[in-house]
């Protein structure tokens, strides 16, 4: 059964516990923000944050995330020492009755987006992709070496146009929402404060070149070879978060982007605990995804969902849909999830901003009203999921007593 959870970022999010419990929210999704990525999450600051979240009538349902530091993903001479410490925190998780961790094993990049608040006709806004400003960023702006040879003619003829009328404040904007309001607050890489964050985005790709897919793929099974035996030891339930969007960006490889992709993960170590956090809007993005059919194909190690939707424009481009449209068929997945008989922690995610969202200091992509908005209406399915499923169970419970009944006599 679907729980229904929150992304909350701890005890300075302006969005408090108990406005939570008021909206029908079940569990919390979190993490602790304040340690150091590759430091060990101790017994106590985990309890800590534990006992305040059950103090407010919730629970701690899912670790997002417990991050992967750069040095395990492009393979540092202090990945076994890294990992070691991410080994004692699944530990000290499982100590503390936390049996879900979600990661991702993106480098440099988390999601990424060119607008984060790109204006619809009924005075809402939401998160926009549009890939000729994300090149022109690249190009021009980041000034990445080829740069150019990672996009289509299309694409680089709207660049070109872009660049004839670009101005210092364009390249600021898109400098803050592709390397600092949308990264800083994920993984603390990248906050703003540096003196020069181009130059230190610079530096942190620098740490892949010359990586390509098959080589993050080795490393991830590296990682996963040595933390799979102590989630099999401990009852954790580790769920890799897809890539946003699902494609190569800015010579970076990716390696969580199709049905191919997730396969050769869970078969890289095959046991339930290493599964997937179905992330059906980072999915949908890509054109290639058919993410019902993903969804069906990988519920049974499906540890975690994010339900969310995104509408592909014809360029490609794509935008943050209603919860109730776009290409993922939220519906459809809820059927899917629910069919599983297991507790699946599920939140929406990149909900419209609304009703004064945007005055309030929210991390990009999470509003309060839009996302309690996005919460009725995913609560409002599930509802209905429930009942054809409740009556679908009546049906077949009345056919057998009648069936029954006929051979008795």
């Amino acid at each position: 059964m679907l729980e229904k959870t929150w992304r909350w970022f701890g005890k300075k999010d302006p969005i408090t516990l108990n406005m939570l419990r008021q909206i029908g929210v079940e569990g919390v999704v979190t993490a602790l923000h304040d340690v150091r990525n590759g430091d060990v999450w101790s017994i106590e600051a985990i309890q800590d944050l534990k006992s305040y979240i059950e103090a407010s009538g919730l629970r701690w349902s899912v670790v997002e995330s417990l991050p992967v530091s750069e040095s395990i993903k492009y393979a540092g001479s202090d990945r076994d020492v890294l990992i070691d410490r991410y080994k004692q925190s699944l530990r000290n998780l499982a100590a503390c009755g936390i049996d879900t961790v979600c990661y991702n094993f993106m480098p440099v990049l988390d999601w990424a987006r060119t607008d984060l608040t790109h204006p619809f006709p009924n005075g809402t806004s939401s998160l926009f992709f549009d890939w000729a400003e994300f090149a022109y960023f690249d190009i021009y702006v980041l000034k990445r070496k080829n740069a150019s040879d990672s996009y289509r003619p299309e694409v680089l003829q709207r660049v070109e146009e872009i660049a004839e009328t670009a101005t210092k404040e364009l390249d600021q904007k898109l400098v803050e929402n592709i390397i600092i309001k949308t990264q800083g607050f994920v993984n603390g890489a990248i906050t703003g404060k540096e003196a020069d964050p181009l130059q230190t985005f610079r530096d942190f790709l620098a740490l892949y070149d010359g990586m390509d897919k098959n080589q993050l793929r080795a490393n991830l099974q590296y990682f996963l070879e040595a933390v799979m035996p102590v989630c099999a030891e401990v009852g954790i339930n580790m769920c890799i978060h897809p890539d946003d969007p699902p494609y190569p960006i800015l010579g970076l490889p990716r390696i969580v982007t199709c049905a191919e992709d997730i396969e050769w993960i869970l078969n890289a170590v095959n046991q339930f605990e290493n599964g997937v956090t179905f992330c059906a809007g980072s999915l949908s993005a890509g054109i290639h995804n058919n993410v019902p059919e993903l969804a069906a194909t990988f519920a049974h190690r499906v540890h975690f969902a994010h339900l969310r939707s995104c509408e592909i424009l014809p360029n490609l481009n794509f935008v943050e849909a209603s919860h109730l449209a776009g290409r993922a068929n939220l519906v459809e997945l809820i059927r899917i999830f629910e069919a599983q008989g297991r507790r699946i922690p599920m939140r929406v995610d990149h909900a419209p901003t609304m009703l004064g969202d945007e005055d309030k200091p929210y991390n990009a992509g999470y509003s309060f009203y839009g996302r309690m908005l996005a919460l009725g209406q995913v609560d409002g399915m599930m509802a209905v999921v429930r009942d054809e499923m409740q009556q679908r169970s009546s049906t077949m419970t009345s056919n057998f007593a009648f069936s029954s009944m006929n051979s008795a006599v």
